[in-house]
């Protein structure tokens, strides 16, 4: 038993003078992987329009079944998309989700992108799912810009993510 027990502070002591590899989580971020699949965004064009057309395809990709779509025509003197449907209601529950990017392949238009943000919490079941609103990048931006982790490391993203219809 002493024998243990000092084979145990051996260790302790081997280890005390060591620089630390724990990261201070709130103050500094790691940085995740070019592939990493995080929170979900939908995009819109340069011209402020949104990029779903409401086809539903993502959500018929989905194995979870956590997207649901419902699409409205779209009015031709005040277009939402540029297609002649847009989605009215765009939810994703993320309690469901498991981040495969089915939707992502299967999106014609590039509309929804999951990107590198991977702060998600809840304190309840109905602040997990993210409406249209929430998903919606602003007008001013989204609609092509390259990931933080890619810039750090002075690529390009792949040539799906660069289509602008």
């Amino acid at each position: 038993m002493f024998g243990s027990l000092l084979k145990g502070l051996q260790t302790t002591w081997r280890y005390m003078f060591r620089q630390p590899v724990t990261v201070q989580y709130p103050d500094v971020k790691r940085p995740v992987r070019e592939r990493f699949k995080g929170r979900h965004e939908l995009k819109r064009f340069a011209n402020g329009m949104e990029r779903c057309i409401g086809c539903s395809l993502c959500a018929a990709a989905c194995p979870a079944d956590a997207i649901l779509v419902v699409p409205a025509a779209n009015d031709p003197q005040d277009p939402v998309s540029p297609g002649e449907r847009y989605a009215a209601t765009y939810e994703i529950n993320m309690l469901r989700c498991i981040f495969c990017g089915y939707c992502e392949d299967a999106c014609p238009t590039n509309a929804i992108v999951l990107e590198h943000q991977y702060e998600l919490s809840f304190y309840d079941r109905r602040s997990s799912i993210y409406t249209k609103d929430m998903l919606l990048v602003p007008q001013d931006k989204g609609h092509g810009e390259v990931p933080p982790i890619l810039e750090q490391l002075g690529r390009q993203p792949s040539p799906p993510a660069r289509i602008d219809l």
